[in-house]
């Protein structure tokens, strides 16, 4: 069978139902909250008065300092943010609780110690004890969008709370500049202390270098550093000596290789007074030439001037190889002291190595010495620093308690009780495995609400069902009304109306039904086939006897399904009464002649009702649903569990049995919001009922 209204697994929230719930817990409601307004109330007045002081304080991130010289410590290269953050976190540290109980001597503080009553402990009070007490009610509260923060404590004592708050206040601050500057001293009598060893070292060090000079001859001329910063051999008399002869040597090989090649070529430097030489000999060279080729070779004048010409060329060839003799003889003699001069530097290199370890530890011993100086004088610079965070308003004894305040425990104890009610109204809903709420059956177990029965306060069901205009009958007019658009026939033909256990009202249900359809003017029967333990003889009256019945036709005693009928005068349908009760109940109604019989009531009846046996422990109803048109499944509300509802279910739709919908039944007034209401005149949202008995009386 394929239920015809799929299950809503997902989360559904019904206000209504919650709202229903709520009004039926109204007096367990109604008394959490009293209960919680009343605490709330006791807390007031058993509580103790407090009084809160509170001081402001400033913490900027900028910092002033007269010297422009930076602080031992250097400040941090953090966002304003961080900083801040970090100052609050250092107001409410235990560091901050330790300086406070120093500074404030608070273990031998009278007030203090009445005012948190630890004075009437039998344990000794310790310093740590105090430090909790203090952090417990400090309170520290940014300002947004400010470099302000305030700071305040609580005490049953208005002297208590302004002292601690300004105390704590001042100690901060306090520590800050400590922080700061206060290092100063304590580096500055380091620092005086390796000055003096490094002054001590220096001296140690320069008269070993001097002495070891004076004993190896070693002539510094300059002083002189070399790429990585130390003193080396470079800068030696001789070292000196071997660089000039060196430099002097190259200079008169190009002297030499110049005067050589002027020998050679003639052409002299520009400046070489053997220029105005030539340019005379050139000169007389073009008047000889002149006078050869106007006056013949032995014109007189012709012969002084060649003789001129080879006194000039004499002499430019004299000084040429003068020149070249004496740039030949200075580099021979440049290159003899050189030699010489190599020969005495190689003879001090060993010398010159310690030297220059010698020089080197000089060297760093003065710029350590100069350094940790110039340090030591940065820092008595620096200690005229201020601190960046001020007080900016003292606390004062505040004149009226903060706490306890009547009316946020009572808005407290309000807000306490309506979560605590609808947490009960929550929980309730959410843990209630019954129906409850009819629209469970929809939601949870798949199947459409056929009917919704009252409650019904009356002495005798019967009276009730003959009532036409009673609240049980109209009721389940309107459950027929919806049986009849089960099908495009109307309502099956042959329906059985079971339940998951006993009481549930299946029998009245099927009863009441039967006697709707009569109503209508339908032939009914009603087949009592509960025959463990059936009720419906007991809601007809006496007067029925219990042999024969279904029992007996059943069981082959009976071969007439008329003869076994009975004529109900008062409801107006033909009742076939379970009969004896007999010993293999299952047997017979999984027989062959119950859907023989069953074949026989179809075409003597309009309708025909089957009132079963419950399902749960037994297999009767399961039986019969093989034989039937369809099974009407009668749910008590707020009695028997969904999870066994559904397993009742599931065994009957396995059989292929048709489920068309359930019945819930003893519905209190409080379900009226499940949509269940009173008006039934018109039935119960279902179409009215009365209009068809009346067509159907008077047809």
């Amino acid at each position: 069978m394929q239920r015809d209204v799929p299950v809503e697994d997902g989360f559904h929230l019904d206000l209504e139902r919650y709202w229903i719930e709520a009004r039926a817990l109204r007096y367990w409601l109604a008394g959490i909250l009293a209960a919680t307004v009343l605490a709330g109330l006791l807390v007031t007045l058993l509580s103790t008065e407090l009084y809160r002081a509170n001081t402001r304080i400033e913490v900027s991130r900028i910092t002033s300092n007269v010297t422009a010289i930076d602080p031992l410590e250097n400040e941090s290269r953090v966002s304003e943010l961080q900083y801040l953050n970090t100052q609050y976190e250092l107001l409410e540290s235990r560091f901050m609780a330790e300086r406070v109980v120093k500074a404030g001597n608070l273990l031998r503080d009278e007030a203090f110690m009445e005012a948190f009553a630890l004075d009437e402990t039998e344990d000794e009070v310790t310093v740590r004890d105090i430090e909790k007490v203090l952090l417990e009610n400090i309170t520290v509260e940014p300002i947004t969008q400010s470099s302000l923060v305030d700071v305040s404590f609580s005490s049953p004592s208005p002297a208590v709370s302004a002292k601690i708050t300004n105390l704590w206040a001042q100690e901060f601050i306090a520590a800050n500049y400590e922080k700061r500057f206060g290092a100063n001293i304590d580096a500055r009598d380091f620092l005086n202390k390796q000055i003096a060893e490094l002054r001590e070292r220096l001296s140690i060090s320069e008269r070993e270098l001097v002495q070891y000079a004076n004993a190896n001859e070693i002539l510094v001329l300059e002083a002189g550093e070399s790429r990585e910063g130390s003193e080396t051999a470079a800068q030696t008399l001789i070292a000196t000596d071997l660089s000039a002869l060196n430099t002097a040597l190259a200079q008169a090989v190009t002297d030499r290789i110049a005067a050589q090649a002027s020998l050679q070529s003639g052409d002299f430097p520009s400046q070489d007074p053997r220029n105005s030489l030539r340019a005379e000999l050139a000169k007389a060279e073009s008047q000889v030439a002149s006078l050869r080729s106007n006056f013949g070779p032995r014109f007189p004048p012709l012969i002084e001037k060649e003789a001129e010409v080879a006194s000039l060329k004499a002499s430019l060839a004299s000084e040429s190889r003068a020149a070249f003799n004496s740039a030949m003889n200075r580099e021979r003699e440049l290159r003899k002291k050189l030699e010489e001069a190599k020969e005495r530097f190689l003879g001090q290199q060993d010398l010159s190595i310690q030297y220059g370890i010698l020089k080197r530890e000089v060297d760093t011993n003065r710029q350590l010495y100069d350094a940790l100086l110039q340090r030591y004088k940065e820092l008595e610079a620096a200690g005229a620093g201020q601190n960046n965070i001020k007080l900016i308003d003292k606390a004062e004894e505040p004149l009226l308690p903060y706490a306890p305040s009547l009316t946020q425990n009572l808005l407290i104890g309000i807000v306490a009780g309506l979560a605590l009610a609808g947490a009960v109204v929550y929980l309730r809903v959410t843990l209630s495995q019954t129906v409850r709420d009819p629209q469970d059956v929809t939601r949870r177990l798949g199947l459409p609400v056929l009917g919704l029965i009252p409650q019904s306060a009356a002495a005798s069901i019967r009276d009730e069902i003959i009532t036409r205009s009673s609240e049980l009958s109209e009721a389940y007019k309107s459950t027929r009304t919806n049986l009849s658009f089960l099908t495009p026939d109307g309502a099956p033909k042959a329906l059985m109306l079971t339940s998951s256990v006993p009481s549930e009202g299946k029998s009245i249900s099927t009863l009441a039904l039967a006697t709707s359809f009569v109503h209508l003017g339908k032939r009914t029967l009603l087949i009592d086939a509960d025959l463990r333990n059936s009720r419906m003889q007991a809601l007809l009256g006496e007067g029925i006897t219990k042999n024969g019945g279904l029992a007996a036709l059943l069981s082959g005693n009976a071969l007439s399904l008329k003869d076994q009928v009975v004529k109900i005068e008062d409801f107006g349908f033909d009742y076939l009464p379970h009969g004896f009760t007999p010993p293999n109940p299952v047997e017979l109604l999984a027989g062959e002649r119950f859907r023989n019989l069953l074949e026989e009531a179809r075409g003597l009846y309009d309708q025909v009702l089957i009132d079963s046996a419950p399902m749960l422990g037994l297999a009767d109803a399961v039986e019969l649903a093989r034989s039937v048109d369809g099974v009407v499944y009668i749910i008590e509300s707020d009695r028997i569990k969904i999870r066994t509802i559904e397993s009742a279910i599931d065994r009957l739709t396995r059989t292929g049995a048709r489920v068309y919908g359930a019945i819930v039944t003893k519905l209190d007034a409080n379900a009226a919001g499940y949509g269940y209401g009173y008006g039934y005149g018109y039935g119960y949202g279902y179409g009215s009922s009365t209009d068809q008995d009346s067509q159907s009386m008077q047809g």
